[in-house]
């Protein structure tokens, strides 16, 4: 969704602002917010929170791949994450108490030192970027199935998710790169709203900080998990 998607000329509806990112953005988080609070609080297992991934993850990609501002599906794919994000913060908080809670915080300083970095144009995304950026997203989508089909045949396949060294090593490359696509969220945000793109899309910006926000608040919850021990 970064590669500099074809917007419909302004001419029919009003272009989008920065205030209506930020509100359909609070929408989404808030949809994200309400329904993972409602599977914790139901205490809904493992196998409603992998179903709810999986029609979260066909709804995402339906988004990305047709670049289409459509609220229904945004708000879908929110709830169904949210169900998910739910369950799986209950799993990790019943075995580490009180870790949600420094997940959410270090996802917020992660969210507002990108922003910072970005506002005060320390950096600003070039297509060289992006491009690496993408290309990293795909190796460790990659790396993360080979590693689980490992995982088949050899205890801790890779060792990416094992807690070890590498695992560690790996999640702050992950966190990094959220970081990163929350750079290009934030360049993409700027940009259409200084090309005049018309308001509906500011349903796709707001997509696209929910990804990047889940993404790094899932491997935050990993990071952290390294480091509280086993019982």
């Amino acid at each position: 969704m970064y590669n500099a998607p074809s917007y419909a000329p302004p001419t029919i509806s009003r272009t989008m602002t920065m205030d209506d990112v930020v509100m359909k953005g609070f929408i989404v988080l808030g949809v994200i917010l309400a329904t993972a609070g409602t599977s914790w609080y139901l205490g809904w297992g493992i196998g409603i929170g992998v179903g709810a991934a999986l029609v979260a993850l066909v709804l995402g990609l339906i988004v990305s791949f047709t670049q289409r501002p459509n609220p229904a599906l945004v708000l879908g794919y929110a709830a169904f994450e949210g169900v998910f994000l739910g369950v799986i913060s209950n799993f990790f908080e019943a075995r580490y108490p009180g870790i949600v809670l420094q997940a959410v915080i270090g996802t917020m300083m992660a969210f507002l030192g990108t922003l910072a970095v970005y506002s005060l144009k320390i950096f600003r995304p070039t297509p060289k970027f992006t491009k690496f950026v993408i290309g990293a997203a795909i190796a460790a989508v990659g790396l993360i199935l080979v590693n689980l089909i490992a995982s088949f045949f050899v205890d801790g396949g890779l060792g990416l998710r094992s807690g070890g060294p590498l695992a560690i090593a790996f999640s702050v490359g992950m966190i990094l790169l959220g970081c990163f696509f929350l750079l290009l969220d934030f360049d993409q945000i700027n940009e259409g709203v200084r090309a005049g793109v018309p308001e509906k899309f500011s349903w796709l910006m707001a997509f696209g900080l929910a990804l990047s926000l889940v993404w790094i608040y899932l491997e935050v919850l990993r990071l952290l998990s390294y480091f509280s021990g086993d019982d």
